[in-house]
């Protein structure tokens, strides 16, 4: 199971539409990003997206009161049933027709949709198997227009669904006698939110002009009745009151409702009272109210407006509390979390998501995508960290463990077109369209170097040798390659001999070679060592679009505009293969093509190109939603990943779509969003302000850049859907190793009790349980590792060493797995150095896992070393200030230097785990 890769992980994206919640704990935001799912953990400092998909863009999240079902709801109006637990879908259903919210009863019993201008009220699925998990229980109709909001009271007894008719409609959950369903009007907009009080049936309604009404009811919650059946429910229910009157003489029958109900339920029916209406715009200047959140038990009320800026009332006297913008963007969501403490802020113009803490007013996530598409990426050497590059001129560093985003440079001024690492992993070479080639310090997190042409050039890629000393960058006007010195930021050379624009360039790993591609069907090879003069160029059929060298620097993988891969002989300038991938790119029809997906397919190539650690295969991608994997020596397609079935995405589509087809042509054609802004329809030109000539348009769905981790055991790719991350999931698999009858977890444990360890560890090598290798491996003593590590055969040495690496990010036996390391690598060094390209992937692997560990010590010790001379210092200074005091004893001078130390030790530690730089995922906590 060698290329098992599975989806990982989804960076670069924190929100798109949709709405957000918390977990129940309160720790955790459940964001929707496309048409996939992110939990972002805020107390561990980590992000991970549920490996599921809906088949267009997520249009409404809705959580169980426990916290461990979901139900995610997409613009077609297909649904997913989820369980967060096991991050699996558990059932699909589809509710034909668009819904705008879902939301869960308190008790967990029942949840409601809104679809259209009617409310529907399902019976919430239970904890046993079910054949159908949604069964309608009633459908509720009242309003005239779209409905836009829910809302339970605490007792799951009534529900309130707001409208665009700009009313509210209270329905009971059950036939009540005194309350069937009660309108509420009182506002000139749309209703945007609906909250009741706690334990109440007062109800508060907020509109899309900023205006909110405070309603009174005059029953309380206990006061509702059950209306009694009739009919032949009356009949069956006197019938079973006979049989059971004399087994059961207490039991009562209240909860269908009495015949004859007693005087204190003969009252009136539910009425309402408009105690006050408040407006959030006082000025008077227009600010469309676009979401609101409220927190029934400290009475916090959260609104945010389509300026970006957001107000904290408490209500019911519509106190103002803070009022803070966030950007000039419209913010689609907000939610507060269990406690109160943290609000949850989307605004999907920007794809940003925040948590503030609104009573310490600090950040507690701040993160931001890409504003446009990516376009290139990198890994670290360690295979920590990824750069990424977009068309809005910002360069972000993610962490690869926590999934955030942890610095942003912005001083590029348009379009970053290539990004690199240089081979020690702390500086960032980055080339763009604004005409410099940036180097990012990320020590300092500043940029330190800006090399620049003598003539103004779109630079188109970048690259930098092996050494960190050569940097170079290709132009898309002028033809020509760049060199500057990293030491001095000087320009070196300038490369010529070019008659197309330069599309990629590629050092060779092993020598001071670089390889230029071009748009003239040309790869030229450079010798950056003798007089830079070209050695070799290699004529292609078509034109060049993306150049690649083997990590050991024996071949080169070129990508053609007629879809095809070639592969070269550096040293000969010989072919030594090609693939033929336009079968296997398989791109879709856009909805505006005047020719079949067949047709349109000649037109798409490769634009991406990477070799695997071990450089035995390729991975390519490009103008498709697909992403292949090819053997190079049998030229043959290993597997074929697909990036994303989310159809809200152009191109994604095989065949016309028929039911969007009718006799005047396309519905595509028809812009819905003319005359449109920001979701609300604008009567008359100059009404209101807004661009009335922009226009909907679908992204395209493409693969803009892959790279294979150096470790092996994952590969990134940017596409239109974000940041993506495939890695192996061993832990799943059952993959044994070269195994028989006489293998079995019983007599591995046998030999480890016969103290044959070798024996014992060989045997679950063999199995290959990760379970039973982590007891073999940990029964070993400290003082026989050695003896065991040099009577291990050399085709184990290297499923140690990859055992190793991966323990070392879960276990906390540090020092016992460090010797393991130190002796394997000692005994077996030389042996391993023969073999030094097949196991290169294990060992950056294992020195990736050992440096965040060195990471993670060496910062913590910083902290207490300064943290001690810190007490030490004011513990001196006490003594200096306060000389007429009596002196102390030993033991209560130690005793106060230690305690100092001690408390200074667990702040120092807190400050430690905080945030980074530039817009990073540090939590205040």
């Amino acid at each position: 199971m060698k290329f098992a890769y599975r989806f990982s992980n989804l960076l670069g994206t924190v929100y798109r539409c949709g709405n957000l919640n918390f977990t129940c704990d309160g720790n955790s935001v459940i964001s929707p990003v496309g048409n996939r799912i992110t939990v972002f953990d805020l107390k561990n400092n980590k992000s991970n997206t549920l490996p599921l998909a809906t088949r267009y863009n997520i249009k409404c999240v809705g959580l169980s009161p426990d916290g461990r079902l979901a139900i995610i709801v997409d613009e077609g109006g297909d649904a997913l049933l989820v369980s967060l637990g096991c991050r699996a879908v558990l059932h699909h259903f589809h509710f034909k027709g668009s819904v705008h919210s879902v939301s869960f009863s308190p008790d967990g019993r029942k949840f409601v949709v809104t679809k259209g201008n009617i409310a529907q009220m399902y019976h919430a699925p239970g904890r046993k198997r079910e054949f159908n998990a949604f069964v309608l229980d009633k459908t509720y109709f009242g309003p005239y227009d779209e409905t836009t909001c829910i809302d339970w009271t605490d007792d799951s007894r009534c529900f309130a669904v707001g409208s665009k008719d700009m009313s509210t409609w209270v329905f009971g959950a059950e036939r009540w006698d005194n309350l069937i369903y009660y309108a509420l009007g009182g506002h000139k907009d749309a209703i945007v939110a609906c909250f009741f009080e706690c334990s109440s049936l007062d109800l508060y309604t907020l509109s899309q002009d900023g205006a909110l009404c405070v309603w009174q009811c005059d029953t309380p919650p206990e006061g509702l009745r059950l209306k009694a059946p009739t009919g032949w429910k009356a009949d069956l229910l006197q019938r079973e009151e006979d049989e059971d009157e004399g087994d059961e003489g207490e039991r009562e029958t209240t909860i269908r409702g009495k015949a004859t109900p007693a005087a204190g339920e003969q009252q009136g029916k539910v009425k309402y009272s408009r105690l006050a209406k408040y407006f959030f715009n006082k000025e008077g200047d227009f600010n469309s109210l676009t979401a609101a959140a409220y927190h029934r038990k400290i009475h916090l009320l959260v609104t945010g407006f389509a300026s970006g800026i957001f107000h904290l009332h408490e209500l019911p006297e519509f106190n103002l509390i803070h009022s803070l913008s966030v950007s000039d963007q419209r913010i689609e969501s907000v939610t507060i979390n269990s406690s109160g403490d943290w609000i949850a802020l989307g605004c999907s113009g920007l794809g940003q998501l925040l948590v503030w803490e609104w009573q310490s007013e600090s950040y507690v996530l701040k993160q931001q995508g890409h504003f446009n598409s990516m376009v290139s990426l990198a890994y670290s050497p360690d295979g920590q960290y990824i750069v990424t590059g977009g068309d809005d001129g910002k360069v972000k560093v993610w962490n690869t463990l926590s999934g955030f985003c942890f610095i942003t440079f912005t001083e590029h001024s348009s379009g970053v077109t290539g990004v690199t690492f240089t081979t020690t992993g702390y500086v960032i070479v980055t080339s763009s369209m604004d005409g410099t080639v940036r180097a990012f310090d990320l020590h300092r997190y500043r940029n330190f170097r800006t090399f620049t042409s003598p003539r103004p050039s779109q630079f188109s890629c970048v690259a930098v040798d092996s050494s960190g000393e050569i940097v170079s960058a290709g132009a898309q006007d002028s033809f020509e390659i760049f060199i500057w010195s990293m030491q001095t930021g000087r320009l070196l050379e300038v490369l010529s001999g070019h008659e197309g624009p330069i599309s990629g360039l590629c050092f060779n790993p092993m020598k001071s070679v670089l390889a230029s591609a071009s748009w003239d069907r040309t790869v030229r090879l450079w010798d950056m060592v003798d007089s830079w003069r070209t050695t070799e160029t290699l004529a292609l059929t078509s034109d060049a679009l993306a150049v690649t060298f083997r990590p050991d620097g024996a071949e080169l993988a070129v990508a053609t505009l007629n879809s095809q891969i070639t592969f070269w002989d550096p040293e000969n300038a010989v072919q030594t293969g090609s693939i033929e991938g336009r079968h296997d790119l398989k791109t879709g029809r856009k909805e505006l093509d005047k020719v079949t997906a067949k047709h349109s397919a000649k037109g798409k190539a490769f634009t991406t190109l990477c070799y695997s650690a071990d450089g035995q295969s390729v991975l390519a991608g490009g103008m498709s939603k697909f992403v292949c994997i090819y053997h190079v020596r049998e030229q043959i397609l290993r597997k074929k990943f697909e990036i994303s079935c989310n159809l809200s995405l152009d191109a994604m589509e095989e065949f016309l779509n028929r039911r969007k087809m009718t006799e005047f042509g396309n519905l595509a054609l028809i812009d819905q969003d003319a005359g449109e802004e920001n979701g609300v329809a604008v009567p008359l030109p100059g009404v209101r302000k807004g661009d009335m000539s922009s226009r909907h348009f679908k992204p395209e769905i493409r693969v803009t850049s892959l790279h294979f981790s150096p470790t092996g055991r994952c590969w990134a790719a940017t596409s239109t859907e974000g940041l993506l991350i495939y890695s192996l999931d061993a832990q799943l698999l059952f993959d044994p190793f070269e195994l028989d009858t006489s293998v079995t977890p019983g007599r591995v444990r046998a030999a480890l009790r016969q103290r044959d360890f070798t024996r014992a560890l060989l045997m679950a090598f063999r199995l290959n349980e990760r379970k039973l290798l982590q007891e073999a491996l940990e029964s070993v003593p400290p003082d026989e590792i050695e003896v065991v590590c040099s009577s291990l055969p050399d085709v184990y040495v290297d499923k140690v060493l990859e055992f190793l690496a991966s323990s070392f990010e879960v276990s906390r036996h540090l020092e016992f797995y460090l010797l393991w390391t130190q002796k394997l690598l000692m005994l077996h060094g030389q042996k391993l150095k023969a073999r030094v390209g097949k196991l290169l992937p294990a060992v950056q692997f294992l020195q990736k896992s050992i440096q965040q560990h060195l990471d993670a010590v060496s910062k913590l010790c910083d902290w207490n070393r300064y943290n001690v001379q810190y007490a030490l210092a004011m513990s001196k200074q006490r003594g200096v200030k306060r000389p007429s005091e009596p002196p102390q004893s030993e033991e209560e001078e130690e005793g106060d230097d230690d305690s100092d130390s001690l408390h200074l030790l667990g702040a120092g530690h807190g400050v430690g785990d905080g945030a980074g730089a530039g817009d990073g995922a540090g939590l205040l906590l």
